[in-house]
């Protein structure tokens, strides 16, 4: 698979860990994962009041099943990242550098008033095209 990173320099450089596009030239599957949150196995939530640690169980779960779908975080092309504060804006930036890569996923971020369980902090789904 072929994926390109997107950048125009008439428009302004993206303020976090994402690109303004993401092409993909590819043959394989497309895989749609749903918004994730921070839980373990047995549904207790994870880093409740820490917001980086949230961010982190996502996507280490995204990782999980990414690769039961033959893929991995390097095939995300697109994410939309629910989150509870957006002062917590550059703490999940921090996380998702560790995690992300050069050409990175477009990505959208928007600030909403609850997620499914008041202890939740950020929501995260993903678009994942996946090489034959």
């Amino acid at each position: 698979m072929a994926k390109q990173e997107l950048r125009n320099r008439k428009l302004n450089a993206p303020l976090g860990v994402f690109s303004q596009a993401t092409k993909i030239e590819a043959q394989g599957s497309l895989v749609f994962v749903s918004g994730l949150t921070s839980r373990d196995a047995d549904g207790n939530v994870v880093g409740v009041g820490d917001v980086k640690k949230q961010t982190e169980t996502i996507l280490e779960n995204m990782q999980i099943i990414l690769k039961d779908g033959g893929g991995s975080l390097e095939d995300v092309t697109k994410v939309t990242v629910y989150i509870r504060d957006m002062k917590d804006f550059d703490a999940i930036h921090e996380v998702r550098r560790r995690y992300f890569k050069p050409p990175l996923p477009a990505s959208t971020m928007v600030e909403v008033s609850m997620l499914v369980s008041p202890e939740l902090l950020i929501e995260i789904e993903a678009i994942a095209v996946i090489p034959r």
